[in-house]
């Protein structure tokens, strides 16, 4: 059975009152074209997971699934970069849940190697340990966070064979890899698909034995675009 289905396929498997994770740095290394689907949707009741939000928000990545009141939860590192975040967590309609950046993404990690709880100093003296466990350790201070697991995680290559491997692109693999193990469902946007056999084994980041769907996203060259105008029309630039 193929691997590769299209968007509005893919699209499906998410439900009503589900979690899920959405890769993506500032809206960079995200998957656009499944968010978009997504927005598209009377899917609500969300608990997304995503480390750093969008920026500049708006109608760019997770803005819209927040604007439509499609998300009920944000569990994320910060919120000053999506105004869409801001705006429903300051008026009490949107929980927001924060962990910090490099928790999060040991706590994503920890869920998919089955780890019981990411056991870290950061967060301790802040608003981060209100309600959260402690442990002293050598007479030091300790946070416990739960691990991080998700029903959907919908993951961002540059290129990926037929057989789901997946290729990333620099500094976008983020925390692909580490969604990639901790969902029950994986679902892989990627720019280009190509055969089996095309991808050199040493440049696989996700094997494709982790992905469970593949859907052709914008090509590199339009999201390159995409994003140019993006700052532009914002003034983001600066």
């Amino acid at each position: 059975m193929t691997k590769i289905k299209t968007i509005q396929e893919a699209v499906e498997n998410i439900k009503d009152g589900m979690k899920i994770m959405a890769a993506g740095f500032l809206g960079v290394g995200a998957p656009l074209e499944m968010i978009d689907a997504l927005a598209e949707t009377n899917v609500k009741d969300l608990t997304l997971i995503q480390p750093v939000s969008a920026h500049p928000g708006q109608t760019h990545d997770i803005g819209k699934l927040v604007a439509n009141k499609q998300i009920k939860k944000f569990v994320g590192s910060h919120i000053g970069t999506c105004p869409e975040i801001q705006e429903q967590y300051n008026a009490g309609t949107l929980e927001v849940e924060f962990i910090p950046m490099g928790t999060i993404v040991e706590c994503i990690r920890a869920g998919g190697a089955g780890l019981g709880a990411v056991v870290t100093p950061t967060g301790i003296g802040t608003e981060i340990e209100k309600g959260r466990d402690k442990l002293t350790i050598d007479g030091k201070e300790y946070l416990v966070f739960p691990p991080i697991k998700a029903d959907v995680a919908i993951i961002k290559g540059y290129k990926a064979d037929k057989l789901g491997n997946i290729v990333y692109r620099g500094t976008t693999k983020g925390a692909n890899t580490s969604m990639a193990l901790a969902a029950d469902l994986v679902i892989a946007e990627v720019d280009e698909i190509v055969e089996v056999g095309e991808i050199s084994p040493d440049s696989i980041g996700t094997p494709g034995i982790l992905v469970d769907i593949i859907v052709q996203g914008d090509s590199f060259g339009e999201r390159k675009k995409y994003f140019e105008d993006l700052w532009v029309a914002t003034n983001k630039m600066k």
